[in-house]
């Protein structure tokens, strides 16, 4: 078995083909050879029989009671006519100058048995098949003398026959082997071009790395084995791709989302090392930088259930979440950012539209749009959240006051890491922002989409599955 294993696929396959060839040629030779010596047989049968009726006619009596033979071959020749003629009583009464020369013991025997039967006989030197059956000598009209009963012997020699077996019997044993080895060279010729294929997959995948996974391996048939084999290759390239994207956008999550807390353990600590201070001010600044790390830990693992939920794997903690009063939250979280520039965030809503999503996830969302209308928005602009209730859900805009997105930048607003031109004195991102917030919208089955937008403004809406009253009764 491991010699087996040790060789490739295109050996495997001949050596399966060259065996599946012995084993038919072997049976094609033994039936082609038990038909040809059943049908050499059966034609010296007939010709024996054939032979009775001829010699028949052609034995005959002296008016003294002897027989006589009128036709004689050359003896030895191969198709010399052995005859032997018998009294009823086992008395021998002629035998022809082959008979002489090829006795066949045992002919008395078989003459006194008068059967109707050919029989096989060894004699000297050779084999003689002979039939023996009664007869009638000067039986038809116009013999030469009285009707006489016999027992007439007609036989051929099996070598003839036998010599044609053995013949064929050499060209099946020769060109068996030699058909083998045609057969053999035939199967590795096409196992090497049936498998050409998979060795120019091999060559294009050996060159395949973690930094050429755009690369796909050529399919040339795609109807085929090799050719669905290809395609189910470069669907796992595809998926493979997909993952190491997301590895790269989650990692670039983690450093946007992760900049300001960090920024502020830092700037917090270094505050509190400037100078000597009292245990309870060191207790508050301690205090504060444990707040902001347990928001790094909860963020961290908020990023992860993104992640998780772009590739379809999330488990969010779906809940009705009120809206309005989500609205309310983050726009108390982001008043110091919006003091700083003067700017107002103003939050209006028809009634209490309540929304089925992950709380944490959804509240993100908003922060970083709200977040980013204050970047956008001038010193004194306005900010302003509408929510209300809709047919396909419930609704949640965020509009600015800034000067607006270009139109050839619309279609990419949500890419990952793309930024549209900044307005005056706004501060730079690093354009993760939008496409964090849409993948969080989009992961609790909603969907974020740029309204409108032109010199006096932008405006993005959330659209988030509403709070059905089956929903509401099972939550209660």
């Amino acid at each position: 078995m491991s010699w087996w294993r040790a060789h490739g696929v295109r050996v495997r396959l001949t050596l399966w083909h060259v065996a599946a060839m012995v084993v038919v040629l072997s049976v094609y030779a033994g039936v082609v050879f038990w038909f040809v010596s059943r049908q050499v047989s059966d034609g010296l049968d007939r010709r024996l029989r054939s032979d009775f009726w001829w010699a028949a006619a052609l034995v005959d009596q002296t008016p003294d009671g002897q027989i006589v033979w009128r036709y004689e071959t050359e003896t030895g020749a191969e198709d010399a006519f052995w005859i032997q003629v018998w009294s009823p009583e086992g008395e021998l009464l002629f035998a022809n100058s082959e008979a002489l020369r090829v006795p066949v013991p045992h002919g008395r025997e078989l003459a006194l048995q008068g059967t109707d039967e050919i029989t096989s006989v060894a004699s000297v030197g050779e084999d003689i098949r002979i039939l023996t059956r009664r007869g009638c000598i000067s039986c038809a009209e116009g013999g030469s003398g009285m009707a006489r009963s016999v027992i007439i012997q007609v036989g051929r020699s099996e070598t003839p026959a036998r010599e044609r077996l053995s013949e064929l019997l050499f060209v099946l044993v020769v060109g068996g082997p030699l058909a083998v080895a045609l057969a053999g060279i035939g199967g590795y010729t096409l196992a090497r071009r049936a498998l050409s294929p998979v060795e120019r997959m091999t060559e294009r995948a050996r060159v395949i790395t973690a930094d050429r996974l755009s690369d796909r391996l050529p399919v040339v048939h795609p109807d085929d084995e090799m050719g669905r084999l290809a395609t189910v290759f470069n669907e796992t390239l595809a998926r493979l791709e997909a993952s190491f994207l997301q590895m790269g956008r989650f990692t670039a999550d983690v450093s946007h989302e992760l900049r300001t807390p960090l920024t502020a353990i830092r700037s917090v600590g270094e505050v509190g090392l400037r100078e000597p201070r009292d245990e309870v001010a060191y207790r508050g600044i301690i205090g504060s930088m444990l707040e902001e790390a347990d928001r790094l830990a909860s963020l961290v693992d908020r990023l992860l259930n993104l992640s998780r939920a772009e590739t379809g794997g999330a488990r969010l903690a779906v809940d009705e979440i009120d809206l309005h009063a989500l609205a309310d939250d983050v726009a108390a979280h982001l008043g110091v950012l919006a003091e700083e520039k003067k700017q107002s965030i103003v939050v209006d809503a028809s009634g209490s539209p309540l929304a089925r999503a992950d709380r944490l996830v959804v509240r993100q969302a908003v922060i970083n749009l709200v977040d980013n209308a204050i970047k956008f928005s001038p010193i004194g602009g306005r900010i302003r959240m509408h929510v209300a209730g809709a047919r396909a859900g419930v609704i949640l805009e965020v509009s600015d006051s800034g000067s607006g997105i270009d139109a050839e930048s619309r279609h990419r607003i949500f890419d990952r890491f793309y930024r549209a031109g900044d307005s005056p004195g706004a501060a730079t991102g690093t354009g993760l922002g939008l496409s964090i917030a849409k993948g969080a919208v989009e992961a609790n089955g909603g969907k974020l989409t740029l309204e409108h937008s032109d010199a006096r403004g932008s405006t993005f809406r959330i659209t988030l599955p509403g709070a059905t009253p089956a929903s509401r009764r099972a939550a209660s």
